[in-house]
């Protein structure tokens, strides 16, 4: 029987990360004192076909259903749709004052129940992930990083991002000029120093800084900071400007500050034009008025965590995040030469006498794999079908199930895919993992599973999805969504006391039977690995043949 060791991990929905990050930085040291302004899936069921089977539930779907009943849950979307509703209508994203930003952190450690420790570690994460996640700063290009930090908070973001960065492959080195001895910031020294993560004093730095990093993080001071940087400071931020004097960026490390590029006021920016210019800028919460003085090519937001109360009672504007992501891009992104944009894979080689003589065998070792290694929806397949014309047609469709028989998915048979099908019963399928740099192509013949199979798998699926398959004619046009949700409402209203939904005669499985398999394994100089199983017919057997193609 095809195993897959992971199943069990497709089996429980996980929950998706929604951490951001925030900056609490502490006045420090200043020439002359100023106090702060007062604060105002459920599992796939198996074929009934008694053929060997990998069940493959439906990925973390239950878990959302699930959530959305919860009114915690419904009151952080609607604040989300909110937010998705400004960006879409160009209204400009919220830009908070000294004072609300002080609020908002009184109010936020407050009744909302966050303590420092928790806001801090989130805005380091997404310190890291905004260097990380958004592929800038892609890890083999700048992988040396230098992370100063001041004795606020706002260094306290830094030293988590430290952590983080070294987990995430890079190789940080802190400069903590002045310590700050309380509990929480000797707990994370003592985290870094357990990874080795160097901390290098003000006077061993390079001359140069240049030559030894890739990346500057400035995690000196955040926006409560006010007056004028004392030493060792003033010189460390003098160093920086140095940097980002220099026209080619190339030629220099990549400037990146936390919610406030050190130096500038928190509402006017660069007063006096001698500050340094950061290449990122990683705002926490919502930007701060200076940030509006931000001329860098990336400006990005961290603050998932913001919840609806903060939202209404300040009226913020915040673009939603995508997906799980704990940061957003605010404002247009640079421009791209296209044709530049290139990936050179590093993979263990694809050789034939490693892979597996049954090419479903393979596929199963491979999809395993991509389970354990937690990708988002490891199941997701492009499906192309083609018209009795030969005209192409594609989309995306989620694998239910595998044996030696096919892969099979489920769908509405009124659908272009199901119309191309009933004309042309030949399909082609891909899956692409792009964290593990494999694709498999699979080509074959397609055929309705039958009834059985359908109706059993239709009532493995939650309600929600069973009364969706009803309410949707799949590719015809609708006047707008809320005929949809009008549709679904009443459904939902008509099998209120929990009876038995019935599967609609139009809603079905296909299995696609394969004639060839590709394992394609990306590797360095497009130099890819492509193993080819194609059906041959030898001693008046059918077996399959392995073939290497060219890159």
């Amino acid at each position: 029987m095809l195993t897959v060791a992971a199943s069990a991990l497709l089996r429980n929905n996980k929950k998706s990360t929604a951490a951001a990050c925030f900056s609490l930085a502490m006045p420090f040291l200043l020439s002359s004192p100023t106090p702060p302004p007062p604060p105002p899936h459920s599992s796939l069921p198996r074929s009934p076909s008694p053929r060997p089977r990998l069940p493959l539930p439906p990925p973390r779907r239950a878990a959302l259903i699930t959530a959305a009943q919860d009114p915690r849950w419904r009151r952080a979307m609607a604040s989300l749709a909110v937010s998705a509703s400004a960006s879409a209508s160009g209204e400009e994203v919220t830009h908070l004052a000294q004072r609300e930003a002080a609020e908002i952190d009184e109010q936020l450690m407050g009744p909302l129940g966050f303590s420092v420790d928790q806001l801090m570690e989130l805005a380091g994460l997404s310190v890291a992930a905004a260097v990380v996640e958004v592929k800038v700063y892609k890890l083999g290009e700048h992988t040396r990083v230098l992370v100063i930090c001041g004795p606020g908070n706002n260094g306290g973001d830094g030293l988590v991002a430290a952590r983080h960065l070294h987990h995430f492959g890079y190789k940080p080195s802190v400069c903590y000029p002045k310590r700050t001895p309380k509990p929480l910031y000797s707990g994370l020294c003592t985290q870094l120093e357990s990874l080795t993560i160097p901390f290098v004093p003000v006077e061993d730095l390079p001359a140069n800084l240049s030559e030894e990093f890739d990346i500057i993080i400035d995690a000196m001071f955040g926006f409560s900071f006010h007056g004028t940087p004392r030493p060792p400071f003033d010189d460390l931020i003098n160093r920086l400007v140095s940097l980002s004097a220099i026209d080619n960026s190339a030629k220099r490390p990549a400037i990146v500050s936390v919610d406030i590029p050190s130096g500038w006021h928190v509402e006017e920016g660069d007063i006096n034009g001698g500050g340094f210019k950061p290449d990122m800028l990683v705002s926490l919460t919502a930007p701060k008025l200076c940030a509006k003085k931000f001329t860098g090519p990336h400006h990005f937001l961290g603050g998932r965590f913001v919840p609806p109360p903060i939202v209404s009672k300040y009226k913020l504007h915040l673009p939603p995040y995508p997906g799980t992501s704990m940061c957003v891009r605010i404002g247009k992104a640079p421009s791209v030469d296209i044709s530049s944009l290139r990936e050179n894979y590093i993979s263990p080689e694809l050789l034939e006498n490693q892979v597996m003589p049954d090419p479903f065998d393979q596929f199963v070792r491979w999809f395993d794999e991509a389970v354990t290694a937690g990708l988002r929806e490891p199941n997701a397949m492009a499906l192309t079908t083609a018209d009795k014309e030969g005209k192409p047609s594609s989309r995306m469709v989620l694998l239910k199930g595998v044996d030696k028989q096919g892969f099979v998915w489920y769908t509405n048979y009124g659908s272009q895919k199901a119309h191309d099908l009933s004309e042309n019963p030949n399909a082609a399928l891909l899956f692409y993992w792009n964290e593990m740099n494999r694709q498999v192509r699979v080509e074959g013949s397609v055929q309705k599973v039958p009834e059985e199979e359908s109706e059993k798998y239709f009532h493995s699926r939650p309600r929600g999805s069973q009364l969706g398959a009803i309410v949707s004619k799949q590719s015809t046009i609708i006047p707008g969504r809320e005929v949809l949700q009008q549709a679904y409402k009443e459904l939902e209203q008509k099998y209120s006391d929990g009876s038995v939904i019935p599967k609609p005669d139009y809603w079905g499985g296909y299995r696609l039977t394969p004639k060839l398999f590709e394992f394609w394994q990306g590797q360095q100089s497009r130099l890819h690995d492509r193993l080819q199983y194609s059906l041959r017919e030898v001693d008046r057997s059918t077996v399959w043949h392995i073939e290497r193609l060219s890159p």
